[in-house]
């Protein structure tokens, strides 16, 4: 390695390092960041929509990921003209979908990093568009790690005016930690979620799926392609 790569290299970790001086707290999205559920949904969706002729595209995976139940539903039933109401499409969803859950399994590098959070008392969060009943099923295999989180922030929680964009969610996640927004660091995987994040006023880390153009997520803090390529020391550090 040259002289001048090893500086470029240097300058990157300095300026990551200063990026996230702030940060004391850490919320999770669940769906395709702590959880593979998205490949499930893909793999419902897809065949849901077949049977109408159509075609569940990239570009509408793209439009639903971060967003609730009835919201996705909404989106592809209006997209793809589905002869369906958002709520017929949901029953024939959850027909197929409810028994996959709970062989959801968790991504690379995320229980490890929870876990090496704790340990250096970084309290964490999640904050996820499932609604209750669909939380419970998504994690019934998962009670080990569960109990490293301060607190869990539902899609259905009352006091949530507004889904993903909006910031709603992480605010009222913020205020159950009783942290400021500006010292949370967010880990997300969809746009909608990046968008609600930085309307909140937090840091965020995204880890979008392969197929979506990294471009779409330029105006996040950090994009990478797995946790496993998070490096803790960012926060534990200054902590």
């Amino acid at each position: 390695m040259n002289s001048l790569s090893y500086i470029h290299i240097l300058s990157i970790a300095i300026f990551e390092k200063s990026m996230f001086e702030s940060i004391t707290h850490v919320i999770y999205d669940m769906d395709g960041l702590l959880l593979d559920t998205e490949s499930i949904n893909e793999r419902v969706n897809s065949e849901i929509v077949q049977r109408y002729g159509q075609v569940f595209s990239s570009e509408i995976k793209m439009a639903i990921a971060g967003t609730t139940a009835i919201n996705s539903a909404q989106t592809i039933v209006e997209s793809l003209n589905i002869p369906l109401t958002v709520a017929e499409y949901l029953h024939e969803k959850n027909q197929l979908l409810y028994p996959l859950y709970a062989k959801a399994r968790t991504l690379p590098g995320t229980i490890k990093l929870v876990k090496h959070l704790a340990q250096h008392s970084i309290p964490q969060a999640i904050a996820t568009s499932s609604a209750k009943g669909n939380f419970e099923m998504k994690t019934v295999n998962h009670q080990d790690w569960l109990q490293y989180f301060e607190t869990i922030t539902l899609g259905d929680d009352p006091e949530i005016k507004q889904g993903k964009p909006a910031p709603d969610i992480f605010l009222l996640t913020a205020q159950r930690l009783n942290v400021k927004p500006q010292q949370c660091l967010v880990f997300e995987d969809s746009r909608s979620g990046m968008e609600a994040a930085i309307a909140a006023s937090m840091s965020v880390v995204v880890i979008p799926d392969p197929l979506f153009d990294k471009k779409l997520f330029s105006a996040a803090d950090l994009i990478l392609d797995s946790m496993t390529q998070f490096n803790p020391e960012l926060i534990t550090n200054h902590n």
